[in-house]
């Protein structure tokens, strides 16, 4: 009876019939799967910006001090950066010791067209995070600049007098609370939504995507299994002294949504629940680090990208000097900053860097067939960073007083 009433079971048992069925129907299915997942991934990203608006102003108005946010901020960005070098790192290791292109014969397999900000470049990208209008911003759904003008507004309200400050903490706390359980009404949607995927990615693609990339997928799952399992939780335990195993039992509905729904962003309301209230990470701590960390801390991704250009590369049959190692080293990080307010995302960053070391956009073609799978992947990890982050830093804000 205890089983029945857990979410977890329903999620599980939405993933195991939607292989079933997506196998069974094919794309029969996909006029009954494709609704469900789009009501459960709409419902979540109804809630992502309000939910961001009120956490960074609650957060931030919380915060007692300039100083104290500053300290707070420091230690969110630094974490950030520590982790996304250390998973390119780690991927561009794995990439050119397995060596996964070099015995790729057929080069290009589709043809890349469209991709958005495929001209764009990294200057540009970092300009775009000022808003021109924040309320266009909001509409549109361009996270990192409704982030950056949040942040702006909660800093100018911290400079008011006490009356006015404490009104606006009230409205964004409360804002905040609502959205709050709003997120757990929502979330019993998702065993349904979560059928609604995976049925339609197995009848769409299958299980034969992979085949003839086996070796690249599984060099990318590889690097972001052991970011995921070890460099991770050596940073959990060094640095916030909580035990890895806990914190992963905590997070685990939030890692399952990340996974069926490959977005950060649609998962942010589950990885806040989860952080607060299993976690027990203090909610100002949380509401700071959490939304700035699923926009600018993409550690699975940057890892993705950072195998799939040497991959490139390597069925090019061109050999990257140290200086470009370097180069698509930068440049994936500064490419992860701005990347979360672009569709396709993922692809923009790969042409980024594709254009820094000077190859062949064609090669993108490559890694379309399993780049969906490895989406799943790739999103999980970052939700996981995220939700380390704010352990580690809470635990550092808390021994610092």
């Amino acid at each position: 009876m205890k089983l029945l009433k857990s979410l977890t079971f329903w999620i599980f048992l939405g993933f195991t019939f939607g292989i079933l069925l997506g196998y069974l129907f094919k794309e029969s299915i996909l006029p009954f799967a494709h609704p469900l997942a789009t009501i459960f991934i709409n419902t979540l990203k109804m809630i992502v910006m309000p939910i961001i608006i009120f956490s960074i102003a609650s957060g931030i108005l919380n915060i007692e001090s300039g100083k104290e946010l500053k300290k707070l901020g420091f230690k969110t960005f630094s974490y950030y950066l520590i982790t996304t070098i250390l998973a390119i790192l780690t991927g561009q290791i794995l990439v050119i010791l397995v060596k996964p292109g070099s015995n790729i014969t057929n080069l290009v397999t589709a043809e890349v067209e469209n991709i958005p900000a495929a001209e764009g470049n990294i200057l540009d990208i970092l300009i775009d995070i000022i808003p021109t209008n924040p309320f266009k911003a909001m509409t549109d759904g361009n996270v990192i600049q409704v982030i950056f003008f949040m942040i702006l507004f909660a800093l100018i309200i911290m400079q008011f007098e006490n009356k006015y400050r404490s009104f606006f903490n009230d409205f964004f706390q409360g804002g905040f609370n609502v959205m709050m359980e709003m997120v757990r009404w929502i979330i019993w949607l998702a065993p349904l939504g979560v059928f609604g995927i995976v049925a339609g990615i197995v009848a769409e693609t299958g299980f034969g995507a992979i085949i003839g990339l086996m070796k690249y997928f599984f060099t990318v799952l590889g690097g972001l299994i052991f970011h995921a399992f070890v460099t991770l939780p050596l940073i959990l335990s060094l640095f916030g002294k909580m035990n890895p195993w806990q914190h992963f039992k905590n997070m685990l509905l939030a890692i399952e949504t990340a996974f069926f729904t490959s977005s950060s962003m649609a998962t942010l309301p589950i990885t806040m629940d989860c952080v607060i209230n299993n976690d027990k990470v203090e909610p100002k701590v949380a509401n700071f680090v959490l939304p700035i960390g699923a926009t600018v801390n993409m550690d699975g991704t940057a890892l993705y990208e950072a195998v799939a250009v040497i991959f490139i590369v390597q069925a090019y049959g061109i050999e990257l000097t140290f200086v470009q190692l370097i180069i698509v080293l930068l440049t994936t990080i500064l490419a992860s900053i701005g990347a979360a307010a672009i569709p396709m995302a993922g692809f923009v960053m790969i042409t980024i860097i594709l254009k820094a070391v000077g190859l062949p956009l064609e090669g993108l073609g490559l890694v379309l067939a399993v780049d969906r799978l490895l989406d799943m992947a790739r999103t999980t990890v970052n939700i996981w960073s995220d939700s380390c982050g704010a352990v580690v830093v809470n635990y550092l804000s808390r021994k610092e007083r």
